[in-house]
């Protein structure tokens, strides 16, 4: 099952400035560019610095078990990467 919409950072295409919503503190050891699933790059334009219409997950459909999978301590923190959002990121196979 999909989930769509769903933006860590909260931004819509109409507003102005970039504003990431950040429930808690980032851990020192959390990259914003970096999906906190596989630790590749997420990719994220928004986090870039560009457009947010521009970023991959305008578009995408985010799969439940991936939002589901993220650690408590680092959601809403930094994005998913596509390949981990399309539901195949380490560990997808045991859910």
């Amino acid at each position: 099952m999909a989930v769509k919409p769903f933006r860590l950072c909260e931004r819509t295409s109409a507003q102005a400035s970039y504003t990431p919503r950040m429930d808690t503190a980032l851990p020192t050891d959390l990259d914003p560019l970096r999906c906190p699933l596989c630790g590749q790059s997420n990719q994220c334009a928004i986090s870039a610095g560009l457009a947010a219409e521009s970023c991959w997950c305008m578009t995408a459909d985010i799969a439940a078990a991936a939002l589901a999978a993220i650690p408590e301590a680092q959601r809403r923190q930094a994005c998913l990467c596509p390949r981990c959002a399309a539901g195949q990121f380490p560990g997808a196979e045991e859910i």
